[in-house]
């Protein structure tokens, strides 16, 4: 009999009153071993989706190669699995130059196997509503296109040379920066292609309209030799809108950023965000550069890089370190290299830090309480406020605020803000120091 019918009748048992303890009891685990059953066709989807950039037809069966999402939430829901498929893999494997794809999905066994009355999640149609048209299904199709790769040439204008030792390896690798806008032929339909790893990589992750031309792209593409041919394979990139500032200038926001988990520790985001910096630099009419939502990650990455941008400039020298944060620099830092007064600030915090003696008591306090004004004073300007309020307000609704207001409390939450500050300048200290 079938599983189906198994459940029919258990459903109907259910439902008779006249049952006894001994049926019910039954009837329970009837259904606990259905549900078990059931259990075993759950996968996890960011262990079940196969990522691949490949170079070489052998790479395809090569699982070493293979690594899988952070994230598969806005396709396959919350918890992350899909239902009705045991061994699923779902492979989504790319040319490493054109980001050519193959898209599979495997499984050795199917729910309605078993089942015939319970339906498996859709987890084909969830891939191709992100997928562009175009995209092979066949192995050795894919494998053809690889021979192609050959013809792919980076989009745009090249900005920026550099090279990595790799110890792994055992050599120096060569990458290079490129700024693209969508006019490029054929850019458009690669980064339709490329943007599909932002899905499974950065948590918020959304499709940007490319039409729109405020939009600037910067790819970073590492250069090869296959066979004698000079290739390039695709590392990463950024995206970085222009938004209007009145009267005549404009404001570049970092929107997405991503370096490719085959890449990722390699030192490209710095690279990559120092060339955008630079580039900008250039363009009399940017007012100072921004990013939309920056995720942890992405401040420690611009601490870093902004650090080592202007710990070259005249105002952030030893002797103007110790007078304190200045005009100067908040002027220097706009006008050279685009930076904003408060990441300004937390620039010389850092160069400040960096030159302080820490174990002097008095250059610890003086660099310590400099710090905290700056964390406390947002607060003080809520307290300036709250009092103001107070005239206001109710017997209980005053007690509540007061509550808010209690020093102590305060005093302690500033020193917990202040160590972790702390922490976060001395880890860029620490890589600086590395670089």
């Amino acid at each position: 009999m079938q599983q189906c019918t198994e459940m029919a009748v258990l459903v109907e048992a259910s439902n008779t009153c006249s049952l006894s303890t001994h049926h019910n009891f039954s009837l329970t685990n009837g259904m606990n071993a259905m549900e078990k059953k059931l259990a075993e066709y759950k996968c996890d989807t960011n262990e079940a989706i196969c990522l691949k950039l490949v170079r070489f037809a052998e790479d395809v069966d090569d699982e070493s190669t293979t690594f899988h999402p952070e994230y598969s939430h806005q396709l396959y829901g919350d918890d992350e699995v899909a239902f009705g498929y045991k061994g699923l893999q779902i492979q989504l494997y790319y040319s490493a130059g054109n980001l050519s794809t193959l898209f599979k999905v495997k499984y050795t066994s199917k729910v309605t196997e078993t089942f015939d009355c319970v339906e498996p999640d859709d987890v084909e149609g969830k891939i191709r509503e992100i997928i562009p048209a175009g995209f092979c299904c066949n192995t050795d199709d894919f494998i053809s296109l690889l021979e192609k790769e050959a013809n792919f040439k980076p989009f745009g204008t090249l900005l920026h040379t550099y090279h990595v030792h790799n110890v792994e390896e055992g050599g120096d690798f060569t990458y290079q920066i490129h700024k693209v806008d969508v006019s490029c032929p054929g850019f458009k339909e690669y980064h339709e292609r490329l943007q599909t790893f932002l899905m499974w990589f950065i948590e918020t992750a959304s499709f940007i309209d490319v039409d729109d031309d405020r939009w600037d792209f910067f790819l970073v593409f590492e250069k090869y030799n296959k066979d004698g041919e000079t290739l390039f394979a695709t590392v990463g990139y950024m995206t970085v809108y222009n938004y209007y500032v009145y009267p005549d200038k404009t404001r570049p926001r970092v929107s997405q950023m991503l370096v490719l988990p085959p890449f990722q520790g390699e030192g490209h985001g710095a690279q990559l965000l120092e060339a955008v910096h630079r580039f900008y630099c250039n363009l009399p009419k940017v007012q100072d550069i921004t990013a939309e939502d920056p995720s942890e990650n992405y401040v420690k990455l611009r601490d870093y890089v902004l650090v080592k941008l202007c710990q070259t400039l005249p105002s952030f020298s030893s002797d103007k370190l110790s007078l304190g944060f200045s005009d100067d620099m908040a002027t220097e830092a706009r006008e050279k290299l685009k930076i904003n007064k408060k990441h300004a600030r937390r620039v010389y915090e850092i160069l400040r830090l960096r030159m302080t003696d820490m174990s002097d008591e008095t250059k610890a306090r003086d660099y310590r309480l400099e710090v905290k004004r700056r964390l406390f004073a947002p607060t003080k300007k809520n307290q300036r406020e709250m009092t103001k309020m107070m005239k206001c307000l109710r017997p209980e609704e005053l007690a509540s605020h007061i509550s808010q207001m209690d020093t102590a409390l305060q005093h302690e939450e500033l020193e917990k803000s202040y160590q972790e500050v702390l922490a976060e300048y001395r880890r860029v200290i620490e890589r600086l120091a590395q670089a």
